[in-house]
């Protein structure tokens, strides 16, 4: 879980701090309250983290199993009839606690699990043991030397002396064994992170010894990534067994027993189709994911063992450590493999959503002893080939064959991750499921109150214990719907449905209704607000003097040769594959530009100085005043989000060696000799970049040839290089992206945009967008790291657009004003900052950061990781965050976010809850819509079901006054011919076209809602009240029943009632009377007019007359009801068990509906839904939003010094502390992007 220390700055927020420090203070006693309950005054090494720090960190206890413990448990299974064993199915932790005594992780055969979110889930792991005596006998094990070559290996200290053994847990697929040197248990299946390039280099260079490959296949397990298919039977036992089920099969029972088939026998069927639903769609997800991994199971792979030499084997072998052998291309990797010799080209599209070529390098033999993934600058992913992703093309290194140690295998491996993503989804902490259990918990406490009520009558009316047992029971079944949980999910499924029409895909239906609640949407730019293709504009080529004119390519004329041609030509990691050049967008429109060709390195080149494995660029006939024949492309330094560059070495045939880079302008600047880098770089810069170009810097500088390429580090080569111009591409706004930001804009939902872009560019998308109006203006945040005798600062400078007649027709440029007018606030202006200013303000300025974030608009030169951390930024303030990108470097952040969008039909899309089919954002009004009209429907069938089980429950508890009670047929037209019904067709309603400004309540447990349900649960009880009084104050009820209708009715004439002796009808063991059939008509009649009233339409649904098969059902239904009330057939009647009372009292019930239908409404319209009565009563009251970002908006409104513009503090001044100011306890995460 994420802390943060409580200081924060005096000014401007004591709201804020005063709730986080409740925050904190809350969440310390519940910590002490769950180890209070657990236990926790724990022995020594009995409780200990497990992956501290990571995205799946819990809590780990030891717990020894009791002979006597277990006994007294298996007694309780059989003498409780199974209920101890479910209750101990649904709670592991009391199974634990039941048959366990507490002991120290070192002694124990049972650990117990608990997740350190905010959901504190529970999970039981037995203990295993793994013998290595079996290799003892082939290897001659011995306990005194170390069984592995790297004594720093996890499995040296794992294995238990003398007897050979190691102690193991798996949880989740990862295998964790037994440290006896630190005393916790610890990840296997993967290299140790402690190493350096050097060790892998040394240790594992030359391939594992036939003894250490055996040993670590035993303790790592298999290499496999292995998803069963599920049997059937498993999943049929796992859905049964579900809480919801089990009080459908207590109800079901208790129906037989009173002989209520008929409803009994449709709750079964429509139980049985539910399930049959479930585990179809379960058992079909299995399968689809086991075919998604079967294929990575058996590849067979070229391994060099220690003294063995080459030899193939399949995958499932491998071990981490083994020396991988890559030969030829369309290899799929089996594993993460750490590339130490030879170049490879992957697509990782499987990963990242992108199909575009990634090169891959290998890891430089560094001396020292700093771990291998930190000791270079930038990712150290360009030196890993990750599992699941596809070797396109391998080259050895001057002929040498390709090289990689595997890193990781099985389930720790990227591809493992993903599908554990999958099988273990991150749970959804959304209020309404958490109100929605204390809405049932409310039902349970009424039906309590009922059942003593009823016991209270039916002891004293001296019944038999078993028919008291039975009605006391009846009651809950009343009061807490089985059908609840059925409506629920039905309105679920059809916005699912919808979805699915418009080609967005779910793989996570709970989080539709969390779409009705985002207030904030996170956009990424480059494939998303932006279209995929860059066109290429032109060519800014510079002589060191300055700039020259613009080279367009739109005019026919080639490039003039030169080292800018040289650059475009070389500097890109473009492949030919099969005689097809393939490689990022960019790349491939910048070298079709030079109308030069790509060929492999063969003999004739050769003999020219090129090595063979090289690829060359020559000119075609069209570009042949080039006065070079080619060029070879010798080594890459692969271009990264974190690096912003990329170099190659290059070798003109026959010539000089070259250096070439291009990258971010201001970065490649940085890398260049001052005096070659124009004076008016920057005012250059900005011309195209705030007319949306995308613009890369270009550079080089001759090579020496006195040393060895492969052994030159990065560093030495991107050092004193020759500025040569910048290279202008056209990223043109996708047509839909305006109209779908202002319609967001327009119903008050926040965008952000989050791009690895230039900062400039991105000013002007979101300018053009309409992401920032003409209106408003943005102020630069500038952050600077911590540099000698200099402390870090942050400066605020206001942007202003101003026309500008420029040469060469360049209209407009970013100026700096002095001031910012008065109108800047509330709203009108917006932060623009990159990643590197991002990440000083987290470390240096946090308690800036949430001030920042209240108006931060556009984040540029963002990696993949500060994405990530930006969402969860935005959540602790809490905000609904949505995330929408392409997929390629967004992964992290569609994981993060309560809803990510990915517009990418790769496998990564996995990572995201929604896919949509059509790549562009207007998915994202469309799932809002219907993420709200989700979230009504779920309230309307709150309301619905509450008021019809609360209408039933009151008529029952009157007839129960009476010794009374409905019959079974009763019971099942309003059951199942009513209600049922209803609840199917209630959820039909499509959502609203338009968005408003304002979202639906998130919680059930809200003022409106609850008076809602109060009133009319009142309404309703006043009116069953009267008629049951008033019915018995009728001048015709002490009479015979023939007299109490004007059809004689010979079967029912033969019975006489009195008021205060019922006869007994039938076989039903019920009581017809007048009080009875005055009860079922309200209670029937009213369920149907309540299910008008909730029935909500505008603003977030279709209105209710559109629902054209809801309303038919309406119809249909009342108009039964009224001939039911008004046709005098006796059969009819005898069949519901209804007595035939005077039209003018039937027309007394109607005027008592129809009363309360008037009622009811009018409530509901001019109280219940009137948002400007809400607004009013909150400002009487003084209400204020309890929500961070609320907290923030209105302590900055009060603050006359913010924003700050045209000044620059420091770290080290006082009201730069560095405490953060807020916390969310309903939503954290620390989960890493991929």
């Amino acid at each position: 879980m994420s802390s943060f220390p409580l200081e924060r700055e005096s000014g401007g927020g004591g709201g804020a701090s005063s709730n986080s420090t409740w925050t904190h203070l809350f969440r310390k006693v519940r910590e002490e309250w769950n180890r209070f309950s657990m236990g926790d005054h724990f022995e020594k090494g009995q409780h200990a983290l497990l992956n501290e720090g990571e995205e799946n960190e819990m809590e780990i206890f030891g717990y020894r199993t009791q002979s006597c413990r277990k006994t007294l448990c298996l007694a309780g299974s059989i003498f409780s009839f199974g209920i101890l064993p479910l209750v101990f199915y649904w709670k592991p932790a009391w199974h634990v606690w039941a048959n366990c005594i507490p002991c120290s992780l070192q002694e124990a055969d049972v650990v117990l699990l608990r997740t350190t979110d905010e959901f504190q889930t529970y999970s039981r792991k037995k203990v295993m043991w793994i013998c290595l005596s079996a290799l003892n006998s082939a290897f001659r094990l011995s306990p005194d030397n170390p069984f592995i070559t790297d004594e720093e290996s996890i499995i040296n200290r794992a294995v238990r002396k003398p007897d050979l053994k190691v102690r193991c847990i798996k949880v989740q697929k990862i295998r964790y064994v037994w440290d006896n040197l630190e005393g916790h248990f610890q990840k296997i299946g993967c290299l140790e992170d402690c190493l350096s390039s050097a060790k892998i280099h040394l240790k594992f260079g030359s391939g594992l010894t036939t003894e250490e490959q055996e040993i670590r296949r035993l303790i790592c397990g298999p290499n496999t990534i292995d998803v069963e298919i599920t049997p059937i039977w498993k999943l049929l036992i796992k859905e049964v067994l579900n809480p919801f089920y089990v009080f459908q099969l207590f109800s079901v029972c208790l129906w037989f027993s009173e002989d209520y088939k008929e409803y009994a026998f449709a709750i079964i069927i429509m139980s049985i189709i539910s399930i049959a639903l479930t585990v179809y769609d379960l058992r079909e997800q299995s399968v689809k994911l086991h075919r998604l991994v079967e294929a990575h199971n058996n590849i067979t792979v070229s391994i060099c063992g220690k003294n063995a030499g080459v030899q193939e084997l399949e995958s499932r072998f491998l071990v981490p450590g083994d020396l991988l052998i890559l030969m030829g291309s369309k290899v799929h990797m089996p594993c993460d493999a750490i590339l130490i010799d030879g170049s490879c080209v992957v697509n990782e599209g499987m990963l990242t959503g992108e199909s575009i070529p990634v090169t891959k390098t290998p890891l430089p033999k560094m001396d020292g002893s700093v771990p291998w993934k930190t000791q270079s600058e930038g990712e150290y992913k360009r030196h890993v080939l990750f599992c699941g992703t596809e070797v396109i093309q391998a080259k050895g290194a001057c002929s040498s064959t390709v090289k990689a140690v595997v890193l990781q295998t099985g389930f720790n491996t990227a591809k493992g991750d993903l599908v554990r993503s999958i099988l273990y989804p991150k749970p959804m902490n959304f209020k309404l499921y958490r109100d929605a259990i204390r809405f049932l918990l409310c039902l349970v406490g009424t039906a309590t109150i009922g059942m003593i009520y009823t016991l209270c009558i039916y002891v004293l009316s001296g019944e038999t214990p078993g028919e008291v047992v039975k009605k006391a029971l009846d009651v809950i079944t009343i009061a807490v719907p089985p059908a609840l949980p059925a409506a629920l999910t039905t309105g679920i499924m059809y916005a699912q449905r919808r979805l699915k029409k418009r080609g967005i895909f779910c793989i996570s239906p709970q989080r539709i209704n969390v779409c009705g609640q985002l207030n904030l949407v996170c956009f990424d730019k480059t494939g998303t607000l932006t279209r995929d293709g860059l066109d290429l504009w032109g060519v800014v080529p510079c002589d060191g003097k300055g700039f020259q004119e613009v080279h367009r390519f739109t005019s026919g004329k080639t490039l003039p040769w030169g080292p800018l041609c040289a650059a475009m030509t070389s500097c890109h990691s473009l492949i030919l594959l099969d005689g097809t050049i393939q490689g990022d967008p960019l790349d491939l429109k910048m070298f079709e530009a030079t109308t030069w060709e790509m060929v492999a390195s063969g003999d004739d080149f050769r003999l020219k100085g090129v090595p063979g494995c090289a690829m060359v660029v020559k000119p075609c006939g069209t570009s042949s005043q080039a006065p070079v024949e080619g060029l070879a492309i010798l080594h890459q330094f692969p271009f990264s989000s974190a690096l912003q560059r990329m170099t190659v070495i290059v070798q003109e045939m026959g010539g000089d060696q070259l250096v070439f880079m291009k990258g971010a302008p201001e970065r490649v600047a940085s890398f260049c000799q001052p005096e070659t880098v124009p004076t008016s770089f920057v005012s250059e810069l900005q011309i195209y970049t705030t007319q949306g170009f995308r613009v890369i810097g270009l550079a080089y500088k001759k090579l020496e040839m006195d040393h060895h390429i492969s052994a030159l580090m990065r560093d030495q080569v991107e050092s004193d290089l020759i500025f040569l111009g910048l290279l202008i591409l056209e990223n043109r706004l996708k047509e839909e992206t305006k109209p779908v930001l202002e319609e967001l804009i327009s119903a008050r939902i926040r965008t952000v945009m989050i791009t690895g872009d230039n900062l400039q560019t991105a000013i002007t998308v979101a300018r053009k967008s309409g992401m920032v109006s003409e209106s408003q203006k943005v102020i630069l945040i500038e952050a600077n790291e911590t540099t000698g005798s200099s402390s870090a600062s942050i400066s605020w400078k206001l942007l202003e657009e101003k026309k500008h007649i420029a040469y060469r027709n360049q209209d407009n440029y970013i100026n700096i004003r002095e001031e910012i007018s008065d109108n800047s606030k509330e709203g009108s202006y917006h932060f623009a900052l990159n990643g590197k200013s991002f990440q000083v303000i987290s470390q240096h300025f946090s308690s800036l950061l949430p001030k920042i974030l209240m108006n931060g608009t556009i984040f540029a030169r963002m990696s993949p990781g500060q994405k990530s951390s930006l969402v969860e930024e935005f959540q602790k303030l809490d905000y609904f965050v949505g995330m929408c990108g392409d997929g390629a470097n967004d992964c992290g952040a569609l994981k993060m976010a309560h809803v990510g969008v990915s517009l990418s039909e790769q496998e990564a899309s996995v990572a995201s809850p929604f896919t949509s089919k059509t790549p562009n954002i207007e998915c994202v009004p469309h799932l809002i819509k219907e993420g709200r009209a989700a979230l009504v429907t779920s309230f309307c069938m709150f309301k619905y079901m509450a008021l019809y089980s609360m209408i039933q429950y009151v008529g029952v508890l009157l007839l129960y006054w009476e010794t009374n009670n409905l019959s079974n047929y009763q019971f099942l037209f309003q059951d199942l011919a009513i209600t049922t019904i209803i609840g199917v067709t209630m959820n039909l309603n499509g959502a609203y076209p338009k968005l408003v400004p304002f979202r639906p309540a998130g919680r059930l447990i809200s003022p409106p809602l609850l008076l809602s349900v109060i009133l009319n649960i009142l309404l309703s009880l006043a009116m069953h009240t009267v008629g049951f009084i008033l019915v018995q104050r009728q001048p015709w009820y002490s009479m015979g029943l023939h007299s109490a209708c004007t059809v004689q009715n010979d079967t029912i004439s033969k019975l006489t009632i009195s008021p205060t002796a019922p006869v007994k009808n039938g076989t039903n063991g019920v009581f017809t009377s007048f009080e009875n059939t005055t009860i079922w008509f309200l209670g029937t009649i009213n369920c149907i007019i309540v299910a008008l009233v909730f029935s909500k339409g505008k603003p977030f649904r279709q209105p209710t007359y559109k629902n054209y098969i809801f309303v038919l059902v309406l119809v249909v239904q009342l108009s039964v009801c009224l001939f039911i009330l008004f046709a005098d057939i006796p059969e009819l009647y005898r069949c519901l068990d209804l007595l035939c009372t005077p039209v003018l009292w039937r027309v007394y019930i109607i005027i008592m509906l129809s009363s309360n239908f008037i009622v009811s409404l009018v409530v509901e319209e001019a109280i219940i839904e009137n948002r400007a009565l809400w607004m009013i009563i909150k400002r009487c009251f003084g209400y204020q939003s309890k929500s961070q970002y609320r907290i923030w908006q209105r302590a900055l409104a009060n603050d006359p010094s913010w924003p700050p513009v045209n000044q620059t503090s420091y770290s080290d001044m006082p009201e730069c502390g560095r405490g953060v100011s807020y916390s969310n306890p309903v939503f954290e995460s620390n989960e890493d992007h991929l």
